[in-house]
């Protein structure tokens, strides 16, 4: 009985001595493990993580540059960063609510209306040069006596303004008066030819009539006013003798008015002659004055960059005057389903107008537009957006801070030509060692290059566009120009053999190994 209990007990023991033994050996080979190697494992690339698919691997310091495996960013001494396809449409933020409310975005939206621009200018009161009179001397005589003594003074129709001795007339009405006592028969073309003749020395008709009526020489005219007005040219003095023709006054009608407004060139197509015109002036405050464009000068001021249109105004109590400074708004017919927007949700960046669009679920994105005229406080929409669109009206530059912190590769102030332009047109100089020669690509082991602000580090760029030069081989210190593509590569422009460049402006690998750089041929989308 004895014997059979240590039996069992020896079997036990040896049975906990080998079960002791092979945890031991199993942790053994787990610390003995290379690091790298668990780290590799855990830090395999994969395209799916959970339930969230990486569309494409970049750098948040460069959005644009896109990269289909995980690895260093050439850029930066940092790595990739994964974006995940999340339901967002690329270029869009998801902003939450929360965030929302705090940032104080507000929509609007997209709807279709009539359209009634108005323009908005400044102009100055003229006279209506089409409602003037000109009073002159119809025979030679003398300026006996004045009624109205200074310019600008006001006077009515039919009023007295000077009276002048006129000699030629004594003989032409004694003439006719003589003739007129004549008892004779056959007179009558006598009598005709004296009236005649009174006439041809600038007596009118009522004139004539009067010396008829009274049987008595007159030999002194009155002038009276043509029109009522102001008297913008006095031209007599008493004592002065006058000619023929020569001009006494000048007297321009208020009843009407010109405005001479200023447009703008860029607006100047908005104006036609006909539109309806509305005229407030500081100097009578609370009044309105309605008119019409009735033309439209074919002159700019070089200086100004305006063109000049003409405004006619009523003006029945005669309170606009000359010199006056006048508000215009001028209105044009209205059009019916025109696309538009509040006018703040316009972005204008100087190259392209932006309007940030709310999608579902919180999401927002840029859109491009083209926009028309702008009227009480809404915005014509030609091209970019429908009807029932939603576009933010505040807080958009707040979302466009939020989708740079997330990466967001389409921004509102990069415009693609002007990005493109600068991408395009820059070019950088650089010196380095040829590693690494394929189909596409060359390697480099490069210095740092100011322009770029980039350190020593070793990358892959394009190869030019007809080629490398055959002397360029590996191993060669080269000096070389790069300029970014359009898809936000960097290709080699130029590149020759060069002198032996100091170590010190290298890598520090690439004295001792070439290190691999995610490039085009590491997978960079294009």
């Amino acid at each position: 009985m004895n014997n059979r209990k240590i039996i069992v007990a020896l079997v036990a023991a040896g049975v906990l001595a080998g079960s002791g033994y092979g945890l031991y050996r199993l942790g053994l080979n787990q610390g003995l493990k290379r690091p790298d190697e668990s780290q590799a494992s855990a830090s395999a690339p994969s395209t799916v993580t959970g339930d969230k698919k990486v569309l494409y691997w970049h750098d948040p310091m460069v959005p644009a540059q896109k990269f289909d495996k995980p690895g260093k960013s050439p850029f930066m001494d940092m790595q990739l960063v994964p974006v995940y396809a999340d339901g967002a449409d690329e270029g869009s933020v998801s902003i939450s609510p929360r965030v929302q409310q705090n940032l104080g975005i507000r929509t609007a939206e997209v709807t279709r209306s009539s359209f009634a621009s108005t323009l908005v200018a400044v102009g100055s009161v003229a006279y209506n040069e089409r409602d003037v009179a000109l009073v002159q001397a119809r025979s030679n005589g003398f300026v006996e006596k004045l009624y109205v003594r200074a310019p600008l003074d006001m006077v009515k129709k039919g009023q007295a303004l000077a009276e002048l001795y006129v000699p030629d007339w004594v003989a032409a009405q004694e003439e006719y008066l003589t003739v007129k006592r004549m008892q004779a028969s056959g007179i009558a073309g006598l009598l005709d030819g004296a009236k005649q003749r009174m006439r041809l020395a600038g007596m009118s008709d009522d004139q004539i009539r009067t010396v008829e009526a009274s049987g008595k020489v007159h030999s002194r005219i009155t002038i009276t006013a043509p029109v009522s007005g102001v008297v913008a040219e006095l031209s007599a003095r008493e004592g002065m003798s006058v000619m023929t023709g020569a001009p006494l006054f000048r007297i321009n009608g208020l009843g009407t008015i010109w405005v001479n407004a200023d447009i703008p060139e860029s607006l100047a197509a908005q104006v036609h002659t006909g539109n309806a015109v509305e005229a407030r002036t500081p100097s009578l405050p609370g009044m309105v004055f309605k008119g019409k464009v009735s033309a439209i000068l074919p002159q700019i001021d070089v200086a100004t960059r305006t063109l000049k249109a003409r405004i006619e105004l009523a003006n029945p109590s005669g309170q606009l005057v000359p010199g006056m400074f006048t508000n215009l708004s001028f209105s044009s017919e209205a059009r019916k389903d025109i696309l538009q927007v509040p006018t703040e949700a316009v972005i204008q960046t100087g190259t392209r107008a932006v309007v940030m669009v709310a999608q579902n679920d919180g999401k927002f994105m840029p859109v491009d537009v083209e926009i028309g005229t702008e009227a009480n406080g809404q915005t014509e929409i030609r091209k970019g957006l429908e009807v029932g669109q939603k576009v933010v009206v505040s807080g958009q530059f707040l979302i466009d801070s939020e989708a740079s912190l997330k990466g967001t590769t389409t921004r509102m102030g990069d415009a693609p030509a002007a990005s493109t332009s600068k991408a395009t047109g820059t070019t950088h100089h650089g010196n380095g060692k040829v590693e690494k020669i394929d189909k596409n690509e060359i390697t480099l082991s490069h210095g740092p290059i100011p322009s770029l602000q980039w350190g020593a580090m070793t990358m892959g760029f394009q190869l030019p566009v007809n080629g490398l030069p055959a002397n360029v081989v590996v191993g060669d210190m080269v000096t070389f120009d790069i300029r970014q593509t359009k898809d936000g590569m960097y290709q080699v422009t130029s590149i020759s053999p060069t002198a032996e460049i100091p170590k010190s402006t290298l890598p520090a690998k690439a004295m001792n190994e070439t290190m691999t750089m995610p490039s085009s041929s590491a997978g960079a989308k294009k």
